[in-house]
């Protein structure tokens, strides 16, 4: 059930908390020389200090959330809560090895259609209750049955059965050597068997513990001090809620929130010169995309989509966007980070704005184009989409750009606009961003592309076994995307972290939202 913000509501400033103002108005507060204060954390007034916490808690400044059922989440701090509260058969780490969670240990059969988890035995949930594989059963089976992304990355599984309480025998229609790797998406946490009203009530076997969520304001989540790898190190964990980025952002400066993980270029370099912060940054596989609809015009027309990458400069962009930070792309969702798959000896055509518009033209565009530009309003995005636009100008692509608020645009609006932003999140395996967005069938096919060859490599690179021909189908793919495809992917992002120089522990993942809390610590 999809949570609703009441407009209607007031930001809550007793106890002198100043979360959810807007950013002009938390920025005039400071500069009249206010005292602000969290629980125990103050910034006291010209000092530039800010007091480490008291109360040991830990709060990090988030874009207000749209919705928190397991499977409808989209939004980074949607993630971030079910990351919080549950916990996953597996993860990855920052070198995207597989980290084993809730399955300690696993066997699959010679052709990888059969995988074998055996399950930790000392897992519990949040009411006591001990972790079995009927959970786990029960937990796959309500993703599947729901459709959806996760119907498209477990696409193969034809059964999911427990072998005894702490044994759960998933059965695959086709070789599938990441199928681990699937059970790492998002969505896929591990619940009670029968659990109802997800979203509202939260019983989940993860370090945190909900105690209190105020739509539209913050999520307040007490240590499970049972939590079966060991008690969280801080008693308390608050995600406090902004719909502004940059009011985000002042909060962090202003001492109201200890960290934010998720800011444009620009902000996080800001932040690297202030003394009362930590900096850090990590290469990753995420990137932002820009993408036309291919199964209409103007976008079906191959001389479209050929236009607008002629009228782009990839570098360009990555430089002015990034600084530098990351990497070139592409065009396609492989990255360098992917070193052998990634399409090293081939490079996109270099900026022709002349002959970009001799293609529309011939395309029967004479006159350029008019489109609306649909850009989610926060982290680089908007950046990204002003350094796209302004190239495409001079070969008569008029791209007129409108923000839209980004939790609402992932409802669904994402994939019926014409011309639009995404960005897509760290994933360990190249296999997934295909499954999920490039095969003609797949639920987050926004670009609406349907090709008999691209369906054709992705079944293939999906179930051989042969690492030399799935390499060689991978680049295939990328020499199809770098040609013909209707997305571009001028680069592959950074993550970057801030955190007030009083909190220590926190190891940033590649996907800003899989971030472990738990082990922080208040100096």
């Amino acid at each position: 059930m999809s949570e609703k913000r009441d407009a209607s509501k007031k930001p809550d400033t007793s106890d002198n908390e100043l979360n959810h103002l807007s950013r002009r108005k938390f920025l005039n507060i400071f500069a009249a020389g206010a005292t602000a204060a969290v629980g125990a954390i103050a910034l006291a007034p010209h000092s530039g200090v800010i007091i480490a916490q008291a109360d040991n808690a830990l709060r990090i400044a988030w874009l207000t959330p749209a919705q928190l059922d397991p499977r409808s989440v989209s939004g980074m701090s949607e993630m971030a809560i079910l990351n919080a509260l549950y916990d996953y058969l597996f993860e990855t780490d920052a070198a995207s090895n597989l980290v084993p969670v809730l399955a300690s240990s696993w066997e699959r059969n010679d052709d990888a259609t059969q995988y074998t988890l055996h399950l930790v035995e000392n897992a519990a949930f949040h009411d006591g209750s001990l972790l079995t594989a009927d959970d786990v059963v029960w937990s796959i089976q309500w993703q599947l049955d729901a459709g959806g992304t996760i119907a498209d990355v477990l696409a193969a599984v034809q059964s999911v059965e427990a072998a005894g309480n702490h044994t759960v025998v998933l059965n695959i229609s086709a070789s599938d050597p990441d199928f681990l790797y699937r059970l790492t998406e998002y969505k896929i946490v591990m619940l009670k068997a029968g659990a109802q009203n997800t979203g509202e009530v939260f019983n989940g076997t993860g370090p945190f513990i909900m105690e209190e969520l105020l739509p539209g304001d913050r999520a307040i989540m007490r240590a499970n001090q049972n939590y079966w790898r060991g008690a969280p190190t801080i008693d308390r964990l608050e995600f406090l809620f902004f719909d502004d980025q940059q009011a985000a952002i002042a909060a962090v400066q202003g001492g109201i929130a200890d960290g934010i993980l998720r800011l444009d270029t620009y902000s996080f370099l800001n932040f690297t010169g202030d003394v009362r912060f930590n900096t850090l940054d990590i290469p990753t596989n995420a990137h932002h995309i820009t993408r036309i609809r291919a199964d209409r015009p103007p976008g079906n027309d191959i001389r479209v989509r050929r236009a607008f990458k002629l009228a782009t400069d990839r570098r360009a962009v990555w430089e002015r966007v990034q600084l530098g930070f990351g990497a070139v792309g592409k065009d396609s969702p492989i990255g360098p980070s992917f070193a052998q798959y990634f399409l090293d000896d081939e490079e996109p055509p270099a900026r022709d704005p002349a002959a970009a518009a001799a293609l529309l033209a011939e395309a029967g565009y004479p006159d350029g184009l008019d489109m609306l530009f649909h850009v989610p309003n926060s982290g680089s995005m908007p950046d990204f989409a002003q350094a796209m636009a302004a190239q495409w100008q001079e070969a008569g692509i008029r791209a007129q750009i409108e923000l839209e608020e980004e939790n609402d645009y992932w409802v669904q609006k994402w994939l019926e606009v014409d011309l639009g932003v995404t960005w897509w999140g760290d994933r360990a395996v190249p296999q997934i961003y295909f499954d999920l967005a490039y095969r003609s069938d797949a639920t987050w096919n926004e670009s609406h592309w349907h090709d008999e060859r691209l369906d054709e490599l992705i079944d293939f690179t999906r179930s051989t076994l042969d690492e030399e021909a799935r390499t060689a189908a991978y680049k295939d793919i990328q020499r199809l995307f770098l040609h013909e495809g209707p997305i571009i992917v001028p680069y592959f992002y950074a993550t970057f972290m801030v955190m007030a120089n009083h909190v220590s522990g926190v190891a940033m993942h590649p996907f800003p939202a899989r971030t472990h809390f738990h082990t922080a610590r208040i100096n």
